[in-house]
């Protein structure tokens, strides 16, 4: 017979109210105690009845992610690591896309999901900070990206102006001196990611050149390989490395740069962020900053965890460490 909550109460010698309280981590349990009820725990073979807990608690066992898109290869490395997160916790996710539609993301705010859920992890593109810290209701929020919100919500974030700058500087330190970006609007002072690349370049005594930055419509490979060949097509010399903010670009700038018979990294160097793994076995294997997709997934449901216990009232930034990746596209 499959083991009841009484029977490792038993087998640990401890009230039913102990073994619940070791179950649902709470901390006021001793040491000898918690390690006594589970070692009962694993010997017996006992699995908590997750649904009964949450309707004990008045919850419904699930969170939602929301993200731009979930066919973005950062997006669904993402979404695996929150659902290992979560289950963790014996939570289910719900996954949305808002195709970075404002509409869609205030929906979302509003708390408009078909299912009952805890918790809101939120990558929003288009919603302001008012409007945030406006919504109706307390569900619990967590914002990721990186834009600022200011203490409208917890907010899991990674330097992203650091990591640029670090992608930047390597490039530099490799001899290259006609840094190209791509992936961002000259001038655009919301944008961390083009604030490093110009303090990466001011640090070495260069001038940032409006020509050598392209904006994109999107992230996709396509805008990536649209952008390099714009570039290459407009000025009279071809930059010796590009900056791509993010991965998927710097692979379509690859293909641009190939089908043109210039070498990468030789005649040009190439950085991507994100580190998705396709670019693990691109030809050359891709240089990239790496934000740790799954320390970001843990601090996000951890804040989840930690709001819907009631421990933290203030709102939080989570910065979540990053390094940078050398690979072929920058090494040869």
């Amino acid at each position: 017979m499959r083991p009841r909550l009484q029977d490792v109460a038993d087998r640990a010698g401890v009230s039913m109210k102990t073994v619940s309280n070791v179950i649902n981590g709470f901390a006021h349990v001793s040491e000898g105690t918690r390690a006594k009820v589970q070692v009962a725990i694993e010997e017996m073979g006992y699995q908590p009845n997750l649904s009964a807990r949450n309707l004990a608690r008045g919850r419904a066992g699930m969170i939602g992610l929301v993200v731009p898109r979930i066919d973005m290869p950062y997006f669904a490395s993402l979404a695996m690591h929150v659902l290992e997160a979560a289950a963790r916790r014996g939570w289910v996710v719900v996954i949305h896309q808002t195709l970075g539609d404002l509409g869609s993301e205030q929906e979302v705010l509003r708390g408009r999901f078909p299912q009952r859920i805890d918790g809101l992890v939120l990558s929003p593109l288009r919603v302001s900070a008012e409007e945030v810290a406006a919504r109706e209701g307390a569900l619990p929020l967590v914002l990721l990206g990186d834009r600022s919100y200011g203490s409208v919500a917890d907010h899991v974030v990674i330097d992203n102006a650091a990591a640029a700058r670090s992608a930047v500087l390597h490039l530099l330190d490799l001899g290259r001196r006609r840094v190209a970006m791509i992936g961002a609007q000259w001038g655009d002072p919301s944008n961390p990611r083009l604030a490093g690349y110009r303090q990466a370049l001011a640090e070495r005594g260069l001038r940032a050149d409006p020509s050598l930055v392209v904006a994109t419509p999107d992230v996709r490979g396509e805008e990536g390989e649209e952008a390099m060949v714009a570039l290459l097509a407009a000025l009279p010399q071809v930059p010796d490395a590009v900056f791509c903010a993010t991965d998927w670009m710097a692979m379509g700038a690859l293909r641009a740069l190939r089908l043109r018979g210039l070498r990468v990294p030789e005649d040009v160097a190439l950085v991507g962020f994100d580190d998705i793994p396709y670019g693990r076995v691109s030809t050359p294997t891709l240089t990239t900053v790496s934000p740790h997709r799954g320390a970001v997934a843990e601090a996000a449901v951890a804040s989840l965890e930690a709001q819907l216990a009631g421990t933290r009232r203030e709102a939080v930034e989570v910065v979540i460490p990053h390094e940078l990746v050398v690979r072929e596209s920058t090494s040869g």
